[in-house]
C-alpha cells in the first residue's frame, strides 16, 4: 500500500497544486503547508481527496501540519486511518 499511497497523493498534488512542476522536485519530505504549497483551501481539497480515495474519515484535529505537511506524513496518516477502519 505504501508505494500506491505515496504515488497517488503525489500525482494529485502535482496535478492540482503544482501543474507543470518537475515531479522529481516533490519528494516525500517536501514541506507542503509550511512551504506554502498548500493554503487552507488547498488543504481542505486534499482532505476531501484523501477521504474519498482511501475511504477514510479524518477528524478535525488530524487536519494539521503534523499530519499533512509532507507526503511521508500523509502516507503515515492514511496507513494509520486505514488500519483503524
Amino acid at each position: 500500500m505504501t508505494k500506491d499511497t505515496l504515488g497517488t497523493v503525489k500525482e494529485f498534488i502535482l496535478a492540482e497544486f503544482l501543474p507543470g512542476e518537475d515531479p522529481n522536485a516533490l519528494t516525500s519530505s517536501t514541506p507542503l503547508i509550511t512551504g506554502g504549497i498548500l493554503d487552507s483551501i488547498a488543504t481542505l481539497k486534499l482532505v476531501g481527496f484523501l477521504e474519498e480515495t482511501f475511504r477514510i474519515q479524518l477528524e478535525p484535529h488530524e487536519v494539521d501540519a503534523d499530519n499533512l505537511d509532507t507526503l511521508a506524513a500523509i502516507e503515515r496518516l492514511v496507513a494509520r486511518k486505514g488500519r483503524a477502519t
